[in-house]
């Protein structure tokens, strides 16, 4: 018989593989040649508005491992995941020398997986609690793996739906990071910006918040920062308003399937 609670765990996992993409690395020519001129065409305006000093994430959530690798062959490097379990997965058959950028939501239960699993693990862009910082640092010092970037997920707009750490408390979180955190590096902060404005083709307020908060951290702690802020949507708006790195998926990759499979 089985125990009490494995079940939904087991519920969940076959959910999960009705939408985790094919691990194949093999593709056609046709597929590289159109993720290739999507990609190009991406990066000429993230060199050009930044001026070549913003990083392009090629966010590949949902995605076969092939279309990574593809654009791994094109010689792409930064590669940004969602899904823990999916990132494990893909990590476990791709080059080694990819960075790979963890930017979902996640639980403090599922950094143990990121930490002990994934060598090549760049940055995990979504830490928003003490916890989580902890938990990710003990992990890495357990197993003797390499020092992890981390950047503070900023709730720059106030909304309850959204994931991230108050402006006003990340300054004692990047303290914690910086003075009992030895595997964790703080390399930045990131927020995810409105919406609405990212549509209204203007600046974005959310964007103007956590350049405020970085400013701060900078001043208060005496580091250098970095500033995650645009995806799709707003990426070239992100980069006026100072982003040093954008997290692009659907434009390069094209739709995503829903997870349900619907």
């Amino acid at each position: 018989m089985l125990r009490r609670g494995i079940l939904p765990v087991i519920f969940q996992q076959k959910r999960f593989k009705q939408f985790i993409p094919s691990m194949s690395l093999e593709y056609t020519k046709e597929r590289a040649s159109e993720l290739l001129a999507n990609v190009e065409s991406v990066k000429a305006r993230v060199d050009e508005i930044g001026k070549g000093k913003a990083r392009l994430v090629c966010v590949s959530k949902l995605k076969p491992a092939s279309d990574i690798q593809a654009l791994y062959d094109a010689g792409y490097r930064h590669f940004g995941e969602n899904y823990v379990q999916e990132l494990t997965e893909k990590a476990g058959i791709l080059p080694k020398d990819i960075n790979w950028h963890f930017i979902g939501g996640l639980q403090t239960n599922k950094t143990k997986d990121l930490a002990k699993h994934i060598d090549n693990l760049y940055a995990v862009e979504t830490i928003d609690t003490e916890k989580k910082a902890r938990k990710l640092n003990s992990t890495r010092e357990s197993v003797g793996k390499p020092i992890i970037n981390v950047f503070i997920q900023v709730n720059t707009s106030g909304e309850e739906q959204k994931s991230g750490i108050s402006p006003e408390d990340s300054e004692s979180l990047a303290q914690i990071i910086i003075k009992e955190c030895p595997k964790l590096h703080l390399l930045g902060v990131m927020t995810i910006g409105s919406i609405v404005e990212s549509k209204s083709g203007g600046p974005n307020h959310d964007f103007d918040r956590l350049t405020e908060v970085r400013d701060r951290l900078q001043k208060d702690l005496g580091v250098e920062l970095e500033m995650s802020m645009g995806m799709s949507s707003d990426y070239e708006e992100a980069i006026r308003q100072g982003s040093t790195e954008v997290r692009v998926g659907s434009t390069i990759f094209g739709a995503r399937p829903p997870r349900n499979g619907h």
